[in-house]
């Protein structure tokens, strides 16, 4: 039991750093070598969806993957176009406006969002715990995007915005698999999304109108650990940690991403965070661990 909980740690912890990782490469593809946000999301979407098909196949029922059409098309559709490639688009637009450390920070108030969706549809009375959970939010939000100055944000406004709009849309994602991940497995309903998103985007963003010209062998391992590492193996790592660990644990030690791309983006990207920042990084922070530890 001991070994399949430390191989559960492993897991969550690798899957945690990859998407981390993955967020700040992706800021350099954009940033230094001019890759597009429409065709990395095709591109991204694309092999990572074919990929988790491909590893429900192989170590999963393969039933799954096709029974999931003949009962819930129109959701599973919907849930590919509104859930998943909002999500993809909106944070990845967030990192190329801003950075990755403060589009992961503005994606993980998608919590504060579901608690503000339940009460207002009236699902939930409004709690105590909320009132610390929205608190630590707002204040984490302040530092974050002021560095304690009322007078001018720290960071560009279309980053702000795409960054809110992918907590909304991350919200969305959340509530509305609900039904679909309770009939099959995760790795049918995030693969077939992804696929759906990348055959929607690519109408858009076609995965072979791209310019390779000025690509590099870094611009190629970047691509390789946003796709492969940053998308697949981060999810399939993440599902297959809650096989050992509790929901609890996994959600503790998930707040290891938004720690990887903060340390990332100033460390290894040499992004400026003023002090106040990394108070908000920090509330926020606090918030997401309050919010695993309570029931």
């Amino acid at each position: 039991m001991a070994k399949n909980k430390l191989v559960g740690f492993t897991l969550v912890i690798l899957g945690a750093f990859f998407w981390g990782i993955g967020g700040t490469m992706s800021q350099q593809l954009f940033q230094k070598f001019e890759v597009g946000v429409g065709w990395l999301v095709t591109i991204r979407l694309l092999i990572g969806g074919i990929l988790l098909l491909l590893t429900q196949s192989i170590f999963k029922d393969r039933k799954q993957v096709f029974r999931v059409w003949q009962t819930d098309a129109l959701r599973l559709i919907i849930f590919g176009l509104v859930g998943m490639l909002a999500v993809q688009y909106t944070y990845l637009a967030s990192i190329n406006y801003g950075n990755a450390a403060v589009a992961t920070l503005l994606q993980y108030l998608a919590p504060v969002m579901i608690i503000v969706w339940l009460v207002l549809t009236k699902k939930f009375p409004f709690t105590r715990k909320d009132f610390v959970t929205v608190t630590l939010a707002l204040l984490g939000c302040f530092f974050l995007l002021t560095n304690g100055s009322v007078s001018a944000f720290a960071v560009p406004m279309p980053a702000i915005v795409w960054g809110l709009l992918a907590g909304v849309t991350l919200a969305f994602y959340t509530l509305y698999a609900i039904p679909l991940l309770k009939k099959y497995d995760s790795l049918v309903i995030v693969g077939w999304a992804m696929v759906i998103g990348a055959v929607a985007i690519n109408l858009v963003y076609p995965v072979w109108d791209v310019n390779v010209s000025t690509w590099t062998g870094e611009t190629i391992f970047y691509l390789i650990i946003v796709v492969i590492f940053g998308t697949m193996l981060a999810f399939w790592f993440y599902i297959e940690s809650l096989q050992t660990l509790t929901a609890k644990e996994t959600s503790l030690l998930g707040n290891i991403e938004p720690l990887t791309a903060v340390l990332a983006t100033v460390l290894w990207l040499g992004e400026p965070f003023g002090t106040f920042q990394w108070l908000g990084t920090g509330l926020i922070i606090l918030m997401m661990i309050y919010l695993a530890v309570r029931k």
